[in-house]
């Protein structure tokens, strides 16, 4: 549809009229009118390449009457396009889009008008090469403002939504996990002001494009409190306390071509929102007032603080036990036993290298009389530093978005750090020179902060400049700005302008303030979030914002950034942060005194990570037993209490090494996208198979729980899910790997006993009891063939006892 709306370029408003009823009737033609230069300019144009060598067709008349009439509804189409948009009230960057292009379009079809007239007589050579043209031009650019018009009516993904490739979802970034159990119970105010934010995030998110100051549609206005319950042109959209009589609960549970369905452009609201909204209003709509709204937030100090240890106790030698030890005074908590050697092993051997222990090293472990052979081996595991950095790649990869394969990467419009980051860890790096070269990046590791530049329309909230503003605070400060890149956070403090000064830093010219994607015509401060960090040149250039930015970051006075590592590697080896999420800082730790020594700790001794993960997995809370929980929830609660390490699943990588050690490979060599073995001396070394950190993400490793990483992936989903069983029982790759692994098995062992011994051994470092004999040896028969040994491997691989960190 052409659309046109000359009312951006109005300065002031001073009272709004009621519009003429003839302008607003005129203006509600152009959607009928604007299919006519659609249609019949762009059936000129094809018609027109049917007589590209004979000027003087038969089919010329038809021509000049389509191309005519197109052109004269396109210039008609024009104004009332303004009408439209002068009287309903639209407005925003797709329409603007949409306005100049059918600016170009009229102005395109005055000239093919004109040059139509030429033709019409006796038309030279260089008149019909300018003819075709314009015309060819006017027909491109009528549809692409039928397009953005399309847009503007349909929602922008419209097009798009239903394409198998080149669909990014949004919403995927700036849509965060709602958890609706943990309002089941009585809201305290806490509660009650995150019931509050996660509802306006989801107006903000799904309805503020036509229900805000920005733009009001039905009179319709959600982002303030006394709007919503003002209502609309209908009337209230909702009664406190009664969800089932509320009219909004019945407008988004309404089907997608139901005519009163909201939102009425775009995507659904999904199950969950849904739930949302109709779970606060039960709970009465509460919405406070903003003054009242800005007490509730609690705020992390920035500055470090390196607490007075505990006093000594026999048995606690490692700092860490002082301080949980302390904790579990003060909560009446009770230690849990320390793990036997085979436990304790395997768990260091998956957390440090991604890898099962073989029988023989267990073995030799078990035999070492040395009092204290788990730090020596912990230590030694530490050394292996390729190792090491291939599995601590995949945290990496997760954190950093960074990837072998996706979106971006054909167009140059996203840059991979496999090398950079592979060789930081593998020389463990000091992680505040690795933050440095991040954020003032070198040429290999400058693909973190550059973003991914989406097709397409994007927002103003998703720019390269404000993805990098957001990676940043998520990874290396545990903030969300997510919220705050479109307005004023509702679950901090953070202000929109605060979110811009910051993105400025990673802009190449100065931003301009959108709010709700509407420009708001004011220029963006160059500023770090924390004044206390230092100043930002605002008259630099980009490189050198950038190298200020590094400077103020990684210095010992931001405590925060440390304090966010150190909780982040915490989680990887004990299942769950010190503070929760991970990428929420400001939330309250189990243990303030713990996370500020850490924090401290590990700043002291030269910003190791090695020696932070060592710290961690030689105490002996990490040594004790590990808890299980039932439900996730559980364990995120806000009540929660720590009592000891969580009991984890395996990840993708670690269950896929698993099975590739212990079975056969489930990627081939030629598999590996990143091979850092090609860097190492001496060159014939390589891996004896496909570690899956090295590898392009695939539908095995997808449903496994690995992520795209075309956003921040700093938590991966903890439940096991359909998509998970059904790959792991009917999935090729693994049938496939099973199946010429049972074969390789056949040819080396024949024995029941051996097979099922040997199985055992190298999956669970065990041998299997009497019972687990007995049924194996009914299981196989005398004469295993390879079905019966791949069934055998079925078994064993999907016991918990195989895919759980113990």
């Amino acid at each position: 549809m052409l659309f046109i709306n000359f009312s951006a370029f109005a300065q002031t408003e001073v009272v709004e009229e009621p519009a003429f009823w003839l302008w607003q009737f005129l203006g509600r033609l152009h959607p009928l009118i604007v299919h006519f230069p659609i249609a019949l300019i762009v059936v000129a144009a094809l018609m027109e390449l049917f007589t590209w060598r004979k000027f003087n067709s038969k089919i010329r008349p038809g021509i000049m009457i389509l191309a005519t009439i197109g052109a004269v509804s396109a210039i008609i189409a024009a104004p009332m396009g303004w009408l439209l948009a002068t009287n309903e009230g639209t407005s925003g960057e797709l329409l603007d889009l949409h306005q100049w292009i059918g600016i170009g379009t009229a102005i395109l079809s005055v000239l093919t008008l004109f040059f139509l007239s030429k033709i019409s007589r006796r038309p030279t050579r260089s008149q019909i090469k300018v003819f075709r043209s314009f015309l060819f031009l006017t027909a491109i650019c009528v549809s692409v403002a039928g397009h953005f018009g399309g847009s503007l009516t349909h929602g922008e993904d419209f097009l798009t939504e239903v394409l198998p490739i080149g669909n990014t979802d949004e919403s995927e970034i700036e849509k965060a996990p709602i958890n609706l159990a943990s309002y089941s119970s009585e809201l305290s105010p806490e509660k009650e002001m995150k019931l509050i934010g996660e509802v306006r995030m989801v107006l903000a998110h799904n309805c503020y494009k036509c229900h805000s100051g920005a733009k009001i549609e039905g009179e319709l206005r959600l982002d303030e409190k006394e709007y919503v319950f003002a209502g609309g042109e209908n009337g209230q959209i909702l009664i406190p306390g009664n969800p089932g009589e509320s009219e909004i609960i019945r407008r988004i549970n309404l089907g997608k071509n139901h005519d009163d369905v909201m939102p009425s452009k775009g995507k659904l609201l999904s199950k969950d929102e849904r739930d949302l909204i109709a779970l606060w209003i039960s709970k009465g709509a509460p919405w406070p007032d903003g003054a009242a709204q800005q007490s509730v937030y609690r705020v992390a100090e920035l500055a470090p603080r390196n607490p007075t240890l505990p006093a000594y106790k026999a048995g606690l030698d490692n700092p860490i036990d002082l301080w949980v030890d302390e904790y579990f005074q003060e909560n009446k908590l009770e230690w849990k036993g320390v793990v036997d050697d085979k436990t304790y092993l395997r768990r260091i051997y998956l957390d440090i290298t991604g890898m099962i222990p073989s029988p023989q090293e267990l073995d030799e472990f078990r035999k070492d009389t040395r009092s204290d052979k788990r730090s020596i081996w912990l230590q030694n595991l530490l050394n292996k530093s390729d190792d090491y950095a291939t599995h601590w790649l995949t945290f990496w990869n997760d954190a950093l978005r960074n990837d072998y394969t996706g979106t971006g990467y054909i167009t140059k419009g996203r840059y991979n750090i496999t090398d950079w980051l592979y060789t930081s860890l593998r020389d463990n790096k000091a992680y505040d020179q690795f933050v440095r070269e991040l954020l003032n990046p070198t040429e290999k590791s400058k693909g973190f902060i550059e973003g991914i530049k989406w097709r397409g329309t994007v927002n103003a909230s998703q720019r390269t400049e404000m993805q990098a503003a957001q990676n940043v605070g998520q990874v290396i400060l545990g903030l969300n700005l997510k919220c705050a890149s479109c307005h004023d956070s509702f679950i901090s403090d953070w202000k929109l302008e605060e979110s811009y000064a910051f993105a400025n830093i990673f802009a190449d010219s100065t931003l301009e303030v959108s709010r709700c994607e509407v420009p708001t015509g004011k220029m963006a401060k160059t500023a770090i979030l924390w004044e206390e960090l230092g100043d930002i040149d605002s008259m630099a250039t980009k490189a050198e914002k950038l190298r200020q930015l590094a400077d103020r970051l990684v210095q010992p006075a931001n405590g925060r950034m440390y304090r966010t590592i150190v909780n982040r590697v915490w989680k990887q080896l004990m299942g769950r942060g010190i503070v929760e999420p991970v990428d929420e800082m400001d939330n309250a730790p189990w243990s303030q005194d713990l996370l500020d020594w850490l924090a401290s700790d590990f700043v002291e001794n030269g910003y190791d990570l090695k020696e932070l993960i060592y710290q961690i997995a030689s105490s002996k809370i990490y040594q004790s037993q590990s808890i299980g929980y039932e439900t996730y929830d559980a364990v995120m609660a806000d009540d929660y209490k720590f009592n000891g390490m969580v009991r984890r699943r395996m990840t993708a990588e670690q269950f896929s090494d698993a099975v590739s050690e212990i079975v056969y490979p489930l990627f081939p060599d030629d598999a590996i996208k990143y091979n850092p073995f090609e860097l190492q001396k001496p060159e014939h070394v390589t891996p004896s198979f496909a570690r899956a950190s090295l590898v392009a993400n695939n539908p095995f490793l997808t449903a496994l729980g690995r992520p795209n990483r075309e956003i921040v992936s700093t938590s991966r989903e903890a439940q096991g899910s359909l998509l998970q069983a059904l790959e792991l029982t009917n999935g090729e790759r693994l049938n496939t790997a099973l199946q010429k692994g049972a074969e390789r098995w056949k040819t080396q062992l024949s024995d029941p006993v051996q097979i099922t011994e040997e199985l055992y051994l190298k999956a669970l470092n065990r041998k299997p009891n009497e019972k687990e004999l007995a049924i194996a040896k009914a299981a196989l028969g005398a004469k295993p063939d390879a079905a019966k040994i791949q069934d055998l491997f079925w078994a064993v691989i999907l016991l918990p006892e195989f895919q759980m960190v113990e």
